[in-house]
């Protein structure tokens, strides 16, 4: 570990003190701004038994994942450039000394209203040399308290030792938030006569921004002023309720008739203002984040799995500050994985061709890397595959919306197999367009395949048209699996003939598994395609087993060896297109 963050682990001693240092038990919402992997959180805070939320900023992402294992909102990367402080009713933090200064003075100015407890160098405060330093000192004089600690982190529950002696600051901030929900009562009072209209007259519906032409710095400013709206109408409200609390009861809730309508006592109080504004603020960022996913390029590109993991990762992703620089961040993250997703794009429609129906695929004997883990491929015949499960009724006027969500996902990755954005005639579209001739037996062809509908035992079956590109994705697949030699390996000419001709030695390949797999009338009474797909551990080695042995005997039947190594050879197979190692990203079309 390089020391480039000054990452210096809380002991667990002066954890538990930092927490005790504040005055308020009532924690609508922490922040810790240099969280480094949670020791400084693990003391607290609790309620009822479970731990009351904590959001935290690191700028190190190595160690986001484990603050998220812990149950830590990771929310920013450099709190230095965070803005969205008004929500939380607790800062703590152990920031890096050299710039603990900096780090509180930010605490300070983005805190609406609440309690700050840092661990600082004593240093800072003893030796205020520094125009920050001093100001801090005067807020401390003014608004808070210190402890100065010797050895704290020379201790034997110091993961790195220092014989530093530290400074533990406290500091209290009052909002004007009294003046700002009450405003002023006088003035209020002298506007007592106003109808509906004149209570209304002056609204107007918010005109569209005129904002440049930037999508990210346009939704940024956009969020920026939802955020703006809801903390306005955060505070009127709180006023509207104050107000109300004043006036007092109506005479039916004074005569036991009534419900009351003046809502809880402390809606109004600055710690219920700051959970409204943050229940408004996830809301919004949530909204805000989910834009940016929606409108990326990528996403229009991505199958239907594809689409499921990324809005999987992107749970962690939108508890980020929504701020032009972790926007940037966020996109370059899926470009840096654009090569493993769209990988798994052809790995999930190759497998929703292979999961259920066995005509689909041939067997190969799959790349030697040693006996032990010695298996066979799969790959998708092509000449004609079926895909089930796709029955409609007579009155309905196309398919359900699995079936048409499967049609998209061939059509992105087959386009994205041809180095193309979109499929110039889709099978979504043909289903669209042609549904009635489909229902009635026509052949319909598409850019990559023919098809024909059979609605009544709902299969479709698909006729490719472009061999090259399912041998393509056979190739992608076959090297992800490790069915196929790594990119810098060498296989002789037999290897690479057994997997090129693996549809000729099909029907051969299960008449020796008949001879070598007993039967109980038309049934195996052990089903080594089954147990390979489903079975567990010892039943897929015992499927495995059987199978090699059979496809070992037809390749030795017509002559061919796939073990045989060529000294020097590289086939010419390893660099044909399509043929691309895991994590790079398949050629999109500009």
């Amino acid at each position: 570990m390089t020391d480039d963050y000054q990452y210096y682990p809380t002991p667990a001693a002066l954890s538990i003190k930092a927490w005790a240092m504040f005055k308020n038990p009532h924690f609508a919402r922490v922040l810790e701004p240099s969280a480094g992997e949670g020791h400084l959180l693990r003391p607290g805070p609790y309620q009822y038994g479970k731990r009351l939320p904590i959001d935290c900023i690191e700028i190190d992402i190595r160690k986001h994942a484990a603050l998220r294992d812990e149950g830590y909102s990771v929310v920013g990367m450099d709190f230095l450039q965070f803005q969205s402080g008004s929500v939380y009713s607790h800062i703590i933090m152990n920031p890096p000394f050299a710039d603990g200064v900096h780090h509180v003075l930010k605490a300070w100015e983005i805190l609406f209203d609440g309690e700050i407890v840092a661990i600082l160098n004593a240093e800072t405060l003893k030796n205020p040399f520094s125009k920050e330093r001093q100001f801090l000192v005067r807020l401390i004089e003014q608004h808070g308290e210190v402890e100065f600690l010797s050895e704290m982190f020379a201790g034997d529950d110091a993961e790195r030792k220092t014989p530093v002696e530290i400074a533990l600051v406290w500091l209290k901030k009052t909002s004007c938030f009294e003046q700002d929900i009450l405003g002023s009562i006088l003035d209020d009072l002298r506007q007592d006569r106003s109808s509906a209209e004149t209570l209304a007259g002056d609204f107007q519906p918010p005109h569209e921004l005129a904002l440049p032409n930037a999508f990210i710095d346009n939704a940024v400013l956009m969020f920026n002023a939802a955020v703006e709206a809801a903390r306005q109408a955060v505070i009127s409200e709180a006023r509207a309720s104050r107000y109300r609390a004043m006036l007092g009861k109506t005479l039916g809730e004074l005569n036991g008739g009534g419900v009351s309508s003046s809502g809880s006592d402390d809606e109004s109080s600055s710690n219920a203002v700051k959970r409204a504004l943050f229940k408004r603020y996830h809301d919004l960022k949530n909204r805000a984040w989910s834009s940016i996913l929606r409108s990326t390029q990528v996403t229009s590109r991505l199958s239907s799995a594809a689409q499921k993991r990324l809005e999987s990762d992107f749970e962690a992703v939108k508890s980020l500050e929504f701020s032009v620089p972790n926007i940037y961040g966020f996109l370059q993250g899926i470009i840096d994985q654009q090569g493993d997703i769209q990988l798994a794009m052809v790995c999930d429609v190759f497998d929703a061709i292979t999961r259920y129906y066995s005509d689909n695929t041939v067997y190969f004997m799959g790349w030697k890397s040693n006996d032990k883990h010695r298996t066979l491929g799969m790959r998708i015949k092509t000449t004609r595959f079926i895909l089930p499960g796709h029955a409609t009724e007579s009155y309905q006027h196309g398919l359900n919306w699995e079936s048409q969500r499967l049609l998209s996902d061939f059509d992105k990755v087959f386009a994205l197999l041809d180095g193309k954005v979109n499929a110039e005639v889709g099978l979504e579209a043909v289903f669209h367009h042609h549904f009635h001739e489909l229902r009635i037996g026509k052949r319909i062809s598409g850019s990559y395949f023919d098809v024909r509908y059979y609605p009544g035992i709902g299969t479709i079956h698909f006729f490719p048209t472009n061999k090259t590109l399912i041998d393509r994705m056979n190739r992608l697949v076959g090297r992800q699996r490790r069915w196929l030699p790594p990119m810098d390996g060498h296989a002789g000419a037999g290897f690479w003939r057994q997997f090129e001709q693996a549809e000729k030695f099909d029907k051969a390949f299960h008449t020796e598994v008949n001879k070598q797999c007993k039967r109980d009338g038309r049934h195996y009474r052990f089903n080594p395609f089954w147990a390979i797909k489903h079975g567990g551990e010892s039943e897929r080695e015992q499927g495995h087993a059987l199978l090699t042995a059979a496809m070992h005997t037809v390749l030795a039947n017509h002559g061919i060896d796939p073990d045989a190594l060529l000294d020097g050879y590289q086939t010419d197979c390893l660099r044909l297109p399509g043929n691309t190692p895991a994590g790079t990203p398949l050629a999109f079309a500009s």
